[in-house]
Formats: structure tokens, C-alpha cells, sequence
């Protein structure tokens, strides 16, 4: 009956969690798709050697936002044991103390003095165990902030490649000149390009959400917050762009 119950609580639970989280496997699927995508129709472009770097940091980002989720059991056994003995040096004092603690002039002058030197090693030895709590933590963070940060990275060096991709030029409203870059792509090639881009920006926000969705640090999810504002702001720059080629389209 009890294993019974386990078993329906956990087909329950694993039901609710199905489109509640992220699916790491089905989003490097995703871009693994993407990457076909891309090579089929650009297969010697700047973008596609881009996409499969891009693949290569998702699963290893993928692999360390897996790691970072669990408990880190050898850091919380050494704090819990660090703890253990700063607690246990404090109660051996206060044993010492009363031990030895007569009740007259001299003994009330020890016991004052004790004290006050007591408080004071009591304030440091609350400090190292805040210090020991939130080892854990800022190991992760540390970890979790740098992944983030490749990811940053290689948003904007997308939005790089996407810079020089001006509709302009395929609507017969552009003027060349010396400086200009060199432009070959159609109206549909172009506008694929740009989708592509867009795509990329958007698996990138969905790799930094796993970090989200595994760790519970307001530094980290600050982070993810950002790199998602940042890849909406320039998945923004590029739509503008698709819309106009649409729209010219429709004219």
C-alpha cells in the first residue's frame, strides 16, 4: 500500500512537472535542428561556425547547471563539522569558566573580564559561521556567474553578424559605396538569416534559465534576468528588421 502511494505521488508529481520546467535534452534538440537549418542553407556562413560553438557551450553549460543543483555533500559536511567544533570550543569555554568561577571580588572581576573578551570572540566565531553557511553558495554562484557571463558573450557576438544585415539593400533603397560590406544574400535569404539569429538569441536565454531554474540565489537569477533582458533587446533590433522586409513584401 505505502510503496503503492510512493509510486502514484511520484507519477503525479513527474505529470506536473512535464510542461512546468526545462527540458535540457529537448533544447539541444533544438539546436541541434537549428544548426541543420543553418548549415543547409549557409553552409560556409560566419553564423553557422557560430551556432556550433554555440552547441558545444550549451551542453557544457548544460552539464553545469546539472552539477550545480544537487547539494554540494563534502562542502556542507566540512561546515557542519567546522560548526560543530566552533560550537563545541564555545561550550568548553563556558565549562571552563564556571568551573573555575568563585563567587567573591576577585572572581566577579574574572567573570566581567571573561565576558566582554567572550563577546568579542563570540562575534568572530558568528562571523566564520556565516562565512562556513554560505561557503556552499558562493561556490555555486561563482560557477553559475561565469557560465552566464559565455553567455553574454556569445549573444553579442550573434548580434555581430546580424549588424551588417540591412534590409535596405534588397528593397532597392540603398547606395553602395567603397566602404561598403559586401551583400548577396535575397529577400528570403536574408530573411531566414535574421531568423536564425533571432532563434540563436533565444535558445541562449533558455540555456541561462537553466541556471534559474536549479539554483535558488537571488545574485544568480539577477544574472539570468539580465542576459534574457539583453538577448529580448537585440531579437527586438532584429524583428524590426524582418518586419520591414515583410512588410515591403506585401507592397
Amino acid at each position: 500500500m505505502y510503496q503503492s502511494f510512493l509510486f502514484f505521488f511520484w507519477q503525479k508529481k513527474a505529470a506536473s512537472d512535464e510542461f512546468s520546467t526545462l527540458k535540457p535534452a529537448a533544447l539541444l534538440t533544438t539546436l541541434d535542428r537549428l544548426e541543420e537549418r543553418i548549415a543547409v542553407r549557409f553552409p560556409d556562413s560566419g553564423l553557422l561556425r557560430v551556432s556550433r560553438e554555440f552547441r558545444t557551450l550549451a551542453v557544457e553549460l548544460e552539464a553545469l547547471a546539472r552539477r550545480l543543483a544537487p547539494p554540494i555533500w563534502p562542502v556542507r559536511v566540512a561546515t557542519l563539522l567546522a560548526a560543530g567544533l566552533l560550537l563545541a570550543l564555545v561550550g568548553w569555554a563556558f565549562a571552563q569558566l564556571f568551573q573555575h568561577f568563585t563567587f567573591n571580588a576577585a572572581g566577579i572581576a574574572d567573570l566581567l573580564q571573561t565576558v566582554e573578551s567572550a563577546i568579542n570572540e563570540l562575534i568572530f566565531l558568528g562571523l566564520a559561521l556565516f562565512f562556513l553557511v554560505n561557503l556552499e553558495t558562493r561556490i555555486k554562484r561563482r560557477s553559475a556567474l561565469q557560465a552566464l557571463h559565455r553567455l553574454r558573450s556569445i549573444a553579442h557576438v550573434v548580434d555581430m553578424h546580424q549588424l551588417t544585415k540591412d534590409p535596405a539593400y534588397v528593397l532597392g533603397k540603398y547606395t553602395y559605396t567603397i566602404a561598403s560590406p559586401q551583400r548577396t544574400l535575397t529577400r528570403t535569404e536574408l530573411t531566414r538569416y535574421l531568423d536564425y539569429c533571432s532563434e540563436l538569441l533565444a535558445l541562449n536565454a533558455k540555456i541561462a534559465a537553466l541556471f534559474a531554474q536549479n539554483m535558488d540565489d537571488e545574485v544568480v537569477l539577477n544574472a539570468v534576468n539580465d542576459v534574457e533582458s539583453l538577448t529580448q533587446g537585440l531579437s527586438s533590433k532584429i524583428w524590426q528588421k524582418i518586419m520591414i522586409l515583410d512588410l515591403a513584401e506585401r507592397e
